[in-house]
Protein backbone atom coordinates (compact mmCIF):
# COMPACT_ATOMS: atom_id res chain seq x y z
CA UNK A 1 0.00 0.00 0.00
CA UNK A 2 1.37 3.23 -1.00
CA UNK A 3 1.57 6.16 1.45
CA UNK A 4 0.27 9.27 0.90
CA UNK A 5 1.92 12.48 -0.25
CA UNK A 6 3.86 15.67 1.60
CA UNK A 7 4.32 18.70 0.35
CA UNK A 8 5.55 21.45 1.78
CA UNK A 9 4.71 25.21 0.34
CA UNK A 10 6.89 27.60 1.53
CA UNK A 11 5.19 31.02 0.34
CA UNK A 12 1.01 31.60 -0.79
CA UNK A 13 2.39 32.66 -4.44
CA UNK A 14 3.47 29.22 -4.46
CA UNK A 15 -0.04 27.91 -3.90
CA UNK A 16 -1.00 27.33 -7.67
CA UNK A 17 1.90 24.55 -8.23
CA UNK A 18 0.25 22.49 -5.74
CA UNK A 19 -2.81 19.72 -5.72
CA UNK A 20 -4.73 21.18 -3.07
CA UNK A 21 -7.91 19.52 -3.87
CA UNK A 22 -6.66 16.19 -2.93
CA UNK A 23 -5.12 16.94 0.20
CA UNK A 24 -5.61 18.50 3.06
CA UNK A 25 -3.71 21.74 3.76
CA UNK A 26 -2.24 23.01 6.84
CA UNK A 27 -2.28 26.77 7.06
CA UNK A 28 0.84 27.54 9.24
CA UNK A 29 1.66 31.10 10.33
CA UNK A 30 3.66 30.77 13.64
CA UNK A 31 4.28 34.42 14.23
CA UNK A 32 1.19 34.64 15.30
CA UNK A 33 -2.30 34.09 13.83
CA UNK A 34 -2.27 30.21 13.52
CA UNK A 35 -0.85 30.06 17.23
CA UNK A 36 -3.36 32.85 18.53
CA UNK A 37 -6.19 30.36 16.74
CA UNK A 38 -4.72 27.87 18.52
CA UNK A 39 -4.92 29.39 21.98
CA UNK A 40 -8.50 30.76 21.56
CA UNK A 41 -10.05 27.83 20.69
CA UNK A 42 -8.38 25.64 23.64
CA UNK A 43 -8.96 28.09 25.61
CA UNK A 44 -12.83 27.63 24.98
CA UNK A 45 -14.11 29.83 21.91
CA UNK A 46 -16.75 28.57 20.17
CA UNK A 47 -15.73 29.53 16.97
CA UNK A 48 -13.33 31.58 15.18
CA UNK A 49 -14.27 33.27 11.65
CA UNK A 50 -11.29 34.42 9.29
CA UNK A 51 -11.74 36.91 6.95
CA UNK A 52 -9.34 38.39 4.38
CA UNK A 53 -10.11 42.31 4.98
CA UNK A 54 -10.51 44.74 8.05
CA UNK A 55 -13.90 45.72 6.97
CA UNK A 56 -15.30 42.59 6.25
CA UNK A 57 -14.05 41.90 9.77
CA UNK A 58 -15.90 45.09 11.35
CA UNK A 59 -18.78 44.47 9.27
CA UNK A 60 -19.20 40.69 10.67
CA UNK A 61 -18.76 41.53 14.26
CA UNK A 62 -21.62 44.16 13.76
CA UNK A 63 -23.41 41.37 12.56
CA UNK A 64 -23.01 38.91 14.84
CA UNK A 65 -22.18 41.12 17.93
CA UNK A 66 -19.03 39.39 18.70
CA UNK A 67 -15.41 40.04 19.38
CA UNK A 68 -13.55 41.15 16.16
CA UNK A 69 -9.77 41.02 15.96
CA UNK A 70 -6.76 41.74 13.48
CA UNK A 71 -3.61 42.85 12.56
CA UNK A 72 -1.72 44.57 9.81
CA UNK A 73 2.30 44.45 9.76
CA UNK A 74 1.99 43.30 13.40
CA UNK A 75 -0.11 45.87 15.20
CA UNK A 76 -3.74 46.31 15.78
CA UNK A 77 -5.68 47.41 12.62
CA UNK A 78 -7.48 50.23 12.92
CA UNK A 79 -11.30 49.74 13.99
CA UNK A 80 -10.58 46.27 15.40
CA UNK A 81 -10.83 46.03 19.20
CA UNK A 82 -8.19 43.54 19.92
CA UNK A 83 -4.87 42.43 18.14
CA UNK A 84 -3.01 38.96 17.91
CA UNK A 85 -1.54 37.95 20.40
CA UNK A 86 -2.48 34.81 22.02
CA UNK A 87 -2.22 36.36 25.33
CA UNK A 88 -5.26 38.41 24.36
CA UNK A 89 -7.19 35.62 24.71
CA UNK A 90 -7.33 33.99 28.16
CA UNK A 91 -10.26 31.49 29.11
CA UNK A 92 -12.05 33.85 31.12
CA UNK A 93 -12.26 36.24 28.23
CA UNK A 94 -12.52 33.88 25.51
CA UNK A 95 -14.53 31.47 26.26
CA UNK A 96 -18.53 30.88 25.16
CA UNK A 97 -17.64 33.36 22.67
CA UNK A 98 -17.09 34.15 18.71
CA UNK A 99 -14.04 35.57 17.01
CA UNK A 100 -14.13 37.47 13.52
CA UNK A 101 -10.59 37.10 12.84
CA UNK A 102 -7.85 39.32 10.56
CA UNK A 103 -4.58 39.01 9.88
CA UNK A 104 -1.63 40.40 7.54
CA UNK A 105 -0.84 36.42 5.97
CA UNK A 106 -2.65 33.19 7.83
CA UNK A 107 -6.24 33.88 6.93
CA UNK A 108 -4.92 35.18 3.40
CA UNK A 109 -3.72 31.83 2.81
CA UNK A 110 -6.43 30.00 4.34
CA UNK A 111 -8.90 31.87 1.89
CA UNK A 112 -6.57 30.59 -1.29
CA UNK A 113 -6.40 26.97 -0.08
CA UNK A 114 -10.31 26.98 0.44
CA UNK A 115 -10.96 28.88 -2.89
CA UNK A 116 -8.98 26.30 -4.94
CA UNK A 117 -10.65 23.01 -3.56
CA UNK A 118 -8.69 22.04 -0.59
CA UNK A 119 -10.01 18.41 0.64
CA UNK A 120 -9.84 19.86 3.93
CA UNK A 121 -8.21 22.76 5.98
CA UNK A 122 -6.61 22.58 9.36
CA UNK A 123 -4.40 25.09 11.38
CA UNK A 124 -0.85 24.35 12.75
CA UNK A 125 1.66 25.80 15.01
CA UNK A 126 4.03 24.94 17.66
CA UNK A 127 1.27 25.25 20.23
CA UNK A 128 -0.77 22.63 19.03
CA UNK A 129 1.66 20.33 17.05
CA UNK A 130 0.98 17.16 18.49
CA UNK A 131 -2.53 17.65 17.68
CA UNK A 132 -2.00 18.54 14.35
CA UNK A 133 0.90 15.57 14.15
CA UNK A 134 -1.87 13.25 15.19
CA UNK A 135 -4.76 13.90 13.15
CA UNK A 136 -2.78 13.81 9.74
CA UNK A 137 -1.48 10.56 10.87
CA UNK A 138 -5.00 9.72 11.50
CA UNK A 139 -6.32 10.63 8.23
CA UNK A 140 -3.64 9.07 6.02
CA UNK A 141 -4.31 11.18 3.30
CA UNK A 142 -2.03 13.68 1.50
CA UNK A 143 -0.53 16.73 3.23
CA UNK A 144 0.52 20.36 1.61
CA UNK A 145 1.85 22.46 4.72
CA UNK A 146 1.27 25.67 3.65
CA UNK A 147 3.28 28.51 5.11
CA UNK A 148 1.80 31.72 5.21
CA UNK A 149 5.25 33.59 5.47
CA UNK A 150 5.60 37.38 5.15
CA UNK A 151 3.71 39.30 2.07
CA UNK A 152 4.52 35.84 -0.22
CA UNK A 153 8.15 36.22 1.05
CA UNK A 154 9.50 33.01 2.67
CA UNK A 155 10.15 33.42 6.55
CA UNK A 156 12.23 31.10 8.90
CA UNK A 157 9.32 30.41 11.19
CA UNK A 158 7.26 28.98 9.20
CA UNK A 159 9.55 26.93 7.73
CA UNK A 160 10.56 25.59 10.75
CA UNK A 161 7.48 24.49 11.98
CA UNK A 162 6.71 22.59 8.65
CA UNK A 163 10.21 20.66 9.84
CA UNK A 164 8.98 20.20 12.91
CA UNK A 165 6.14 18.77 11.19
CA UNK A 166 7.81 16.67 8.61
CA UNK A 167 10.39 14.87 11.25
CA UNK A 168 7.70 13.47 13.18
CA UNK A 169 6.04 12.41 10.20
CA UNK A 170 7.94 11.57 7.45
CA UNK A 171 8.00 7.74 8.10
CA UNK A 172 4.53 7.37 7.09
CA UNK A 173 4.18 9.66 4.21
CA UNK A 174 6.05 10.08 0.73
CA UNK A 175 8.23 13.52 0.55
CA UNK A 176 8.74 13.75 -2.59
CA UNK A 177 9.77 17.86 -1.99
CA UNK A 178 12.99 19.67 -1.78
CA UNK A 179 11.37 21.99 0.47
CA UNK A 180 10.29 19.62 2.78
CA UNK A 181 13.72 18.08 3.00
CA UNK A 182 14.73 21.81 3.49
CA UNK A 183 12.79 22.86 6.21
CA UNK A 184 13.12 19.35 7.90
CA UNK A 185 16.99 20.03 8.12
CA UNK A 186 16.75 23.98 8.98
CA UNK A 187 14.28 21.71 11.96
CA UNK A 188 17.08 20.18 13.34
CA UNK A 189 19.62 22.61 13.06
CA UNK A 190 17.09 24.99 15.29
CA UNK A 191 15.34 22.41 17.24
CA UNK A 192 17.25 22.83 20.82
CA UNK A 193 16.51 26.62 20.99
CA UNK A 194 14.37 27.93 18.42
CA UNK A 195 13.56 31.65 19.88
CA UNK A 196 18.27 31.48 19.89
CA UNK A 197 17.84 30.35 16.21
CA UNK A 198 15.54 32.76 14.92
CA UNK A 199 17.29 35.71 17.20
CA UNK A 200 20.72 34.72 16.02
CA UNK A 201 19.81 34.50 12.02
CA UNK A 202 18.07 37.75 12.44
CA UNK A 203 14.83 36.56 11.12
CA UNK A 204 12.71 39.30 9.90
CA UNK A 205 9.23 38.53 11.78
CA UNK A 206 11.75 38.01 15.46
CA UNK A 207 13.02 41.69 14.55
CA UNK A 208 9.59 43.30 13.74
CA UNK A 209 7.63 41.39 17.06
CA UNK A 210 10.47 42.33 19.32
CA UNK A 211 10.74 45.92 18.28
CA UNK A 212 6.85 46.17 19.94
CA UNK A 213 7.58 44.58 22.99
CA UNK A 214 6.55 40.94 21.85
CA UNK A 215 9.11 38.81 22.92
CA UNK A 216 6.68 36.94 25.37
CA UNK A 217 4.41 36.30 22.11
CA UNK A 218 7.45 34.97 20.20
CA UNK A 219 8.40 32.20 23.26
CA UNK A 220 5.16 31.32 23.47
CA UNK A 221 4.65 30.83 19.20
CA UNK A 222 7.85 29.03 19.73
CA UNK A 223 6.71 26.74 22.44
CA UNK A 224 5.34 22.99 21.76
CA UNK A 225 1.60 22.06 22.96
CA UNK A 226 1.00 25.09 25.19
CA UNK A 227 -2.53 24.89 23.19
CA UNK A 228 -3.05 21.58 22.42
CA UNK A 229 -6.42 22.16 20.16
CA UNK A 230 -7.55 21.38 16.47
CA UNK A 231 -8.58 24.34 14.49
CA UNK A 232 -10.89 22.92 11.50
CA UNK A 233 -12.15 24.94 8.96
CA UNK A 234 -15.94 24.12 8.24
CA UNK A 235 -18.83 26.27 6.65
CA UNK A 236 -16.44 29.59 7.09
CA UNK A 237 -15.51 28.71 10.29
CA UNK A 238 -12.63 27.31 12.30
CA UNK A 239 -13.66 25.03 15.13
CA UNK A 240 -12.11 22.79 17.62
CA UNK A 241 -12.63 19.12 16.71
CA UNK A 242 -10.55 17.98 19.66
Amino acid sequence: MSKPTLFTCPSPALLHLYDVSSSIVVIIDVLRATSTIATALHNGAIEIIPVDSVPDCIRIGKELDCITAGERDGKIAEGLQYGNSPFEYPTEFIAGKTLVLTTTNGTKLLHMAHSRGAKEIITGSFPNITSVCNYLLSKNINVILGCAAWKDKVNIEDTLFAGAVINRLKENFTLECDYSQMAESLYLTAKDDLYGFMKERNATHYHRLTNYGLEKDIRYCLTNDGAPSLPVYVDGKLVNKI
